[in-house]
């Protein structure tokens, strides 16, 4: 029996290239739900870069086990309900190289799928290495997933990535529940004005040549940075047009994933 055997939902976090987001998504979507009566899980299957412990804070916290399986580090939210998250940093030093091989990084990646004590779970949300290689590939066949978001920015090498990561996920019979714009545009705190450093509504026009959903953007703003280097994912944040985008995008993946259950 898998340890993900009793997890209702479980979303892949895709990016065809590295640099755009994806992990950031990622931790602030495990958060969003919680925030809205989930439990979550946050399978961090970068096996040779893994930071989401960073982002949360959680580092130097160390695994447990039962006799059996792993037990992935808690994360509280509230009384009722947390993140339960696994991570090879839990399992090295701070700032250690992994140089391994596939096989290697895919045994490990079976080990958090198979040998984690998940529980009852409402979401298992997955980060996965930048790319279209042997790790989504690998948690395709190692579960049953909901589908896949595709994380992109607006400039055109991105953007490129980014069909190959849909083509993918098409080609692995995984639904893609949509594409997010990451970094679509910084406004002037002094003058008000949109400049679009990485370029205009790629992400968008991408998800419509794919016909795949479009779940919205998400704009540059020096709040994102701050919050990941301080370990405080940025939707814990008092509100602000950044948080409101992306409390939209959530709501929309939440319509998507609820409505293969009708």
């Amino acid at each position: 029996m898998s340890g993900t055997d009793y997890i209702r939902h479980k979303i892949m976090i895709v990016s065809g290239k590295g640099g755009v987001g994806k992990t950031t998504v990622a931790v602030n979507l495990a958060l969003a739900l919680v925030e809205n009566g989930q439990n979550v899980g946050l399978l961090d299957a970068d096996i040779t870069g893994p930071n989401i412990p960073k982002m949360l804070k959680i580092e130097d916290e160390i695994l447990s086990g039962d006799g059996e399986r792993l037990v992935p580090v808690y994360m509280p939210i509230g009384c009722d309900h947390g993140i339960s998250v696994m991570s090879m940093a839990f399992m090295i030093e701070r700032d250690a190289a992994i140089p391994w091989h596939s096989p290697t990084r895919l045994g490990v990646l079976r080990q958090f799928v198979d040998e984690v004590q998940w529980g009852l779970l409402d979401y298992l949300i997955i980060d996965l290495p930048p790319g279209t290689g042997d790790e989504p590939l690998s948690i395709a066949t190692m579960m049953e997933v909901d589908g896949a978001i595709i994380v992109t920015t607006p400039q055109e090498v991105a953007l490129l990535d980014a069909r190959k990561a849909i083509n993918m996920a098409k080609d692995a019979g995984i639904p893609v529940i949509g594409v997010i714009e990451n970094m679509s545009g910084f406004v002037c705190p002094r003058c008000g004005n949109q400049v679009n450093l990485f370029g205009e509504g790629g992400g968008k026009r991408v998800a419509d040549e794919m016909g795949v959903p479009f779940l919205g953007s998400i704009p540059i703003d020096p709040m994102i940075v701050k919050s990941g280097d301080d370990g405080i994912p940025f939707v814990a944040t008092p509100h602000s047009s950044t948080v409101r985008s992306f409390e939209e995008i959530v709501e929309r993946v939440y319509d998507a994933v609820h409505a293969q259950e009708m």
